[in-house]
């Protein structure tokens, strides 16, 4: 059975390889059936400023998470990046500042290294929520972002030695986005996010050991998204 990480990655590359025929769409779309009476338009999107009352918004995205390439201090440990679908749901409180949650859908699996071998495996869940601004007007064809909040990431099925175990991460995230504007309901999305961690506990047998996981992992997302 295909797993959700799986399942997900392949619809949000299906909706990519789409994204060019909604724009076709778009554009070939006459304005007057886009824009209701007395509502101005916009000639760079082809459309109108809809997309400023649209309050909401979802993105699914297939995502990049690297930690740190020095994560343990005077040893020769590194854990590896991986790829899993994150969602993000966003409220528009004005069309330019919005409130993030954002997470990913499947856990995110590291292959945990001492030098050049395997030593074993871990698994991460990271969420957060943000504050961001929106640049510009809702209608306009590219709009950055950028955006400060906090996070947190679960650690889960250990395999790196007898009883080890992570606390949770916990700290400050900043993301810096991108969004090209397909239609006013659908737009395609970049971004990259840095987790500043307050350094995670290493545990064995539930103790605290002495030894603290500065990951501070860098993601790059690429997904499609909608308004409502």
């Amino acid at each position: 059975m295909m797993s959700i990480r799986n399942l997900s990655l392949a619809v949000v590359s299906s909706l990519l390889v789409a994204a060019p025929a909604f724009a076709q769409d778009a554009m070939s779309t006459s304005t007057d059936s886009m824009v209701a009476p007395g509502r101005a338009t916009n000639s760079t999107t082809g459309g109108d400023a809809e997309a400023a009352y649209k309050r909401f918004a979802v993105v699914g995205s297939a995502t990049l998470l690297n930690p740190s390439s020095d994560p343990l201090k005077g040893t020769n440990l590194d854990v590896d990046g991986d790829v899993a679908p994150t969602i993000s749901a966003s409220w528009y409180v004005t069309p330019n500042i919005a409130v993030e949650l954002w997470g990913a859908a499947d856990k995110f699996n590291h292959r945990v290294n001492d030098g050049n071998a395997k030593i074993g495996t871990v698994e991460q869940q990271p969420v957060a929520i943000s504050g961001q601004y929106h640049f510009g007007s809702a209608d306009q064809v590219f709009r950055p972002f950028v955006g400060v909040g906090y996070y947190e990431s679960n650690f889960s099925n250990e395999d790196i030695g007898p009883g080890v175990g992570i606390s949770t991460a916990k700290g400050a995230i900043g993301t810096v986005g991108l969004d090209m504007n397909i239609t006013p309901t659908w737009f395609a999305r970049t971004d990259v996010r840095y987790m500043n961690t307050d350094k995670a506990k290493l545990t064995v047998g539930g103790e605290d050991a002495s030894g603290r996981l500065g990951l501070d992992p860098w993601t790059v997302g690429i997904g499609i998204g909608a308004r409502f």
